[in-house]
């Protein structure tokens, strides 16, 4: 069974349809409500931790007093080999838990606009069109990890996914909306959209809500994927890691490099 903790930023961005999979699965989840307790949970409370959104940037350590401890805790559970998922500015924190840099895009990118697979080798995105139209609302960007695959782009944003090994995914977008959380993002931070090309008005993102319902296929898929692989680690203790996973040993010993470095 798959323990997960989400480390939720804001009350207006929440696990949504990632918590919907995990009840599903029967898998036990806790969410850690930063805005309101800086409390993290430590490496052995969880096998999976997913990093929500949220308005912040990962270069604000100075104005959040959890967000250093938490970017540390990102790089010692990969470090770790747990299963990692971020999400919007959940991705950027784990690029900036890599080394990469995280900085303002081009653009704002708020509302239903296409992505298209750059990688269709990786297990994450197998089965996946080669387009789809997920949730966005992000301002800033990141340079990939020198250490991941990039899984998808958009017109704007040259990296909208990647992994790292077959533990760790940084989802630029939203996967995971629902009509609901969707709702609750516009309720929060409607005040964020302006009048940019790729800024969607509240009465056009509302107006695509049905879009909700053709993502959480791709989510269960994802989310299959990128736990299957740790769940066939626990159930094959005996095969050499090497075995299950070429590469990610070696991907291990590079981040508890960068881990000590950073002590």
């Amino acid at each position: 069974m798959m323990r997960m903790a989400v480390l939720q930023h804001v009350d207006f961005e929440g696990p949504a349809a990632v918590a919907d999979w995990a009840s599903g699965r029967g898998f036990p989840l806790r969410i850690f409500h930063l805005y309101r307790d800086t409390a993290l949970p430590s490496l052995s409370d969880f096998d999976m931790l997913t990093v929500m959104g949220g308005p912040m940037s990962a270069n604000d350590e100075a104005q959040f007093r959890w967000l250093g401890p938490e970017i540390a805790l990102v790089r010692e559970a990969m470090a770790a080999d747990k299963t990692v998922l971020g999400i919007c500015f959940g991705a950027q924190i784990i690029a900036k838990a890599l080394g990469a840099r995280v900085y303002p895009g081009s653009a704002k990118e708020i509302g239903w606009f296409p992505v298209q697979r750059t990688a269709r080798s990786h297990p994450f995105f197998g089965g996946l069109p080669d387009s789809f139209t997920p949730f966005h609302w992000h301002g800033e960007t990141f340079d990939l990890p020198h250490e991941a695959k990039p899984l998808a782009k958009s017109k704007i944003t040259e990296t909208q996914a990647f992994a790292v090994g077959q533990r760790v995914l940084g989802l630029q977008f939203h996967m995971e909306a629902t009509e609901e959380s969707v709702r609750g993002l516009l309720k929060g931070a409607a005040r964020e959209i302006g009048h940019g090309v790729f800024e969607q008005q509240p009465g056009t993102i509302l107006a695509n809500l049905k879009r909700c319902a053709s993502l959480r296929p791709l989510l269960d898929s994802v989310l299959g994927r990128l736990t299957g692989f740790a769940q066939q680690q626990e159930s094959s203790r005996s095969a050499p890691p090497s075995s299950l996973n070429p590469g990610h040993g070696a991907l291990n010993n590079r981040v508890r490099r960068w881990t000590r470095r950073r002590k």
